[in-house]
């Protein structure tokens, strides 16, 4: 299974800008279709955006306009820009490989949004 890391998150003011970036150790990165879900507390794990291989991406319809997923392939990364924040943000955001039937998830990154 590829090793998932992400980083980029913490504490920013309602109205700005986060970025987070999730590695993928795996040599046939450019194979897998990647993801970026959260969690909020007493909360279950939802999807806010994905990304294909051919850079087709999706969005959940609270991020849209937002938030810009992309991807790297020669550096195995994918990136989450995340703009105009809001406290309902607030989430462990979780990164997610998926290989055809496998998949692989990252440890999560706290992201708090508040005054």
């Amino acid at each position: 299974q590829a090793q998932v890391v992400e980083s980029g998150g913490g504490l920013v003011q309602p109205g700005g800008s986060l970025t987070l970036s999730c590695k993928v150790s795996s040599p046939y990165f450019n194979m897998f279709t990647m993801a970026w879900y959260r969690q909020a507390p007493g909360q279950e794990r939802d999807l806010v955006a994905q990304i294909t291989t051919r850079r087709t991406t999706t969005y959940a319809d609270s991020v849209k306009g937002r938030f810009t997923v992309s991807r790297d392939d020669t550096k195995r990364t994918v990136t989450l820009q995340m703009d105009n924040l809001k406290p309902e943000d607030t989430a462990v955001y979780y990164c997610k490989a998926t290989l055809r039937e496998s998949w692989s998830w990252g440890q999560g990154t706290q992201v708090t949004v508040s005054s």
